[in-house]
């Protein structure tokens, strides 16, 4: 176990959605050589060779937060988008578990903003796996009114983001991971899960391939 891993396992005062070494084995934690200030409230730490590294505990109470803000939405009004490639797998399987509409791959330029396009789409709310890969995404639900949640990694640029879920949101297993307990979390604030009752799918599924 790394420094930042043995420190971040210190005794908690809230207990977690899942054992802190899930978090750590799968490196939502793990930032980039660059913080921008707006995320410097989500980091736990700075190694010496410069990565940022992000506090699992707030990890794990904005996922909270995201899934009770989510869960007040219309399943059919939500979209969550992934450009990068390995946020694909995890979008689709997040949708299909919480009923949302997914788009992956390329954002086609007007699916918020040009009613004529073929896949002109009307959401109510706005996920997103990657500020920099999805900004097209972002812009287009800025200039709608469509509030937006981002998983945001340390050097995101967070304009027109209006509730964010630090994270790596890089790596393959983080974000299986990310999703697959935002997946679980909104439907037990649904009520479509018991608070202790697992996904019928395990997290490996949610992962992309390499």
């Amino acid at each position: 176990m790394s420094a930042e891993e043995s420190e971040q396992a210190k005794p908690k005062t809230i207990e977690l959605l899942i054992p802190l070494e899930q978090y750590l084995a799968a490196g939502v934690h793990i930032g980039t050589h660059i913080c921008n200030k707006y995320m410097e409230r989500f980091v736990y730490r700075v190694r010496p060779d410069g990565l940022y590294v992000l506090d699992v505990r707030k990890v794990d109470e904005r996922i909270r937060i995201a899934a009770r803000f989510i869960s007040r939405y219309d399943p059919e009004k939500i979209l969550a988008v992934s450009v990068r490639q390995y946020g694909g797998r995890p979008v689709e399987k997040f949708c299909s578990l919480v009923r949302c509409k997914p788009v992956t791959g390329r954002f086609i330029p007007g699916t918020l903003t040009n009613p004529r396009l073929q896949y002109y789409v009307e959401p109510d709310l706005l996920i997103i796996t990657d500020p920099r890969a999805d900004a097209q995404a972002i812009s287009e639900a800025a200039e709608m009114g469509i509030p937006v949640v981002a998983l945001a990694d340390t050097d995101n640029k967070i304009e027109f983001i209006d509730l964010i879920i630090p994270a790596n949101n890089k790596g393959r297993k983080s974000l299986a991971l990310i999703y697959w307990l935002l997946a679980r979390q909104v439907l037990r604030e649904r009520g479509e899960l018991a608070p202790d009752a697992e996904l019928p799918v395990p997290v490996e599924e949610f992962e992309a391939k390499p």
